[in-house]
Order: C-alpha cells, then structure tokens, then sequence
C-alpha cells in the first residue's frame, strides 16, 4: 500500500513511518540481458546462462546495479508525495549489496522515512529502500534515497 502525502509539508515528523511492501517483480533473463546491453557489462556470472551454471551461484545473477536501479521502480509504490511544483533526485547514500538476485527469483521493496528537513525552499526526505528476496533473510540492497520538493 502505497503512503500518501497531500504535500511534501506533510512529512514533517514522519520519520521512522515504515512503507510497503510492494508487490513481487520477477526478475528473469530478458530483464538482466537488456540491462548488459544498455551499460555494457556483459560479465558471465550475468549474462552466459551455460557457464553461469557451474558458478558460485549456480546460474545467472542480476547486476547489482540493476537491483539497485530498481529501486526507482518500488519508490512511487511506496510513497507519493503530492502538491508540488517540482521534484528532484538529489541521489543516494549507503548503497550497501548484501545478496546476490538469482535470475529467476522474485523481489519487492520496503521503505522506512529516514530523515525530513526543509532545504532551500523546499522539503527533503531521505527514504531507506530495502530490496528483499523472496525466501531469503537476508536482502538484496539496502539504499538511501534523497528527494526535494519545491512546495505549489
């Protein structure tokens, strides 16, 4: 279920305001070839199946950078900010890979509102995005991300 905010005022004192879970994303080969093919990272433990089987992992794995970049996937099912005239995505902070995501398996995220602050003229919040592993204690990634908006 996804937290909504009527306007980025409103998540002053929202921290520790837990988000998700999202739904479950499959994450199959085609995903993980198309991302090789935009960033150019054909490494094998990614992309070559046959060999991928004989592995560390015992077949193909996603990127880290991909998982990571699915994140901006799971952010607007976790939360909508609204009544802003814009937003931006100032970035990241502690982007920690603590799991492997065997193609095949599935993965969703989690959030949790980290910090709010008003900064020049808008409203900052740092939201903690955690990818898990469906059937694994341990997640995917954990990341911070950084988001301001400029109130209407």
């Amino acid at each position: 279920m996804t937290a909504i905010f009527e306007r980025p005022a409103d998540l002053i004192g929202k921290e520790g305001t837990r988000l998700g879970p999202t739904e479950w994303l499959a994450i199959e080969q085609d995903r993980v070839d198309g991302f090789a093919e935009v960033t150019g990272d054909h490494q094998w433990i990614h992309v070559d199946v046959e060999r991928a089987k004989a592995g560390p992992f015992g077949g193909t794995i996603a990127h880290g950078y991909l998982t990571m970049s699915l994140v901006n996937y799971f952010l607007p099912q976790l939360i909508e900010v609204r009544g802003f005239a814009h937003a931006v995505n100032v970035g990241a902070d502690r982007l920690r890979f603590l799991n492997p995501v065997k193609v095949g398996s599935r993965i969703r995220g989690t959030g949790e509102i980290v910090s709010v602050e008003e900064v020049k003229g808008a409203i900052q919040s740092v939201v903690r995005v955690t990818v898990e592993i469906e059937g694994q204690d341990k997640p995917a990634c954990v990341l911070d991300t950084i988001s301001r908006y400029f109130p209407e």
